[in-house]
């Protein structure tokens, strides 16, 4: 359906806008067949210094479109098994490089949950990351053990990277997700908070409500 290079060009080369370019009922939001979706994304997320031309602001407002599900079905290709798993699994495995490659690197020191001001319109996404992914766990389920075994590997991954935003990310990704899996959670968390590392004050007290379950 699209190039790559223009695939990138339809989701982030639009002007930062309030509401985004994508709720306008004339705007073209044509997606790719799944099988193109995963592609697309796992070559974003594994190769993010392409979005090096784009403005924070508009790197932010494409992530929104891309994984909020009210926006469009991109990371539902993810999670759902219209798309054979290796390739699927790859593109998972691919969103801790995003993490590493371009949040970590581009998104300011602040803490979002705290609301703490001038921070980079890029840690909006980053921060919300795990709360519009079309997902929290579906254990009920034994089809998606191997899924939420790998985006629970995934937030614990993102958890270790040397970054303020990347954490607090993960930390409220892992939050949600134990309502569903609060051993594995409190474990991974638990591990972070034992790893020796200096924390802010409130990425501690943070890390310790989404160890319980309390985020927002």
């Amino acid at each position: 359906m699209f190039a790559y290079d223009d695939w990138v060009r339809h989701v982030f080369d639009h002007r930062v806008t309030d509401p985004a370019w994508y709720w306008d009922v004339e705007a073209d939001t044509r997606e790719p067949e799944p099988p193109e979706s995963v592609a697309c994304l796992t070559r974003l997320f594994e190769e993010p210094e392409f979005l090096a031309q784009y403005s924070d602001g508009q790197v932010n407002q494409g992530f929104w479109y891309l994984v909020h599900n009210c926006c469009s079905n991109y990371t539902s290709s993810l999670i759902e098994p219209g798309v054979a798993w290796p390739e699927r699994q790859r593109g998972i495995r691919a969103i801790a490089a995003l993490f590493t490659r371009l949040f970590a690197r581009r998104c300011s020191d602040h803490l979002s949950h705290v609301d703490e001001k001038g921070a980079s319109p890029l840690n909006s996404a980053c921060y919300m990351w795990w709360d519009l992914f079309p997902t929290w766990g579906q254990p009920e389920d034994p089809a998606a053990a191997e899924l939420d075994a790998e985006l629970l590997a995934v937030m614990s991954q993102i958890l270790s990277i040397d970054s303020l935003p990347c954490q607090e990310s993960a930390l409220h990704g892992l939050g949600h997700w134990h309502m569903h899996y609060p051993a594995r959670v409190q474990e991974i968390i638990t591990g972070f908070l034992e790893s020796g590392k200096e924390f802010r004050p409130e990425l501690r007290h943070y890390a310790m409500c989404a160890a319980q379950g309390r985020v927002q």
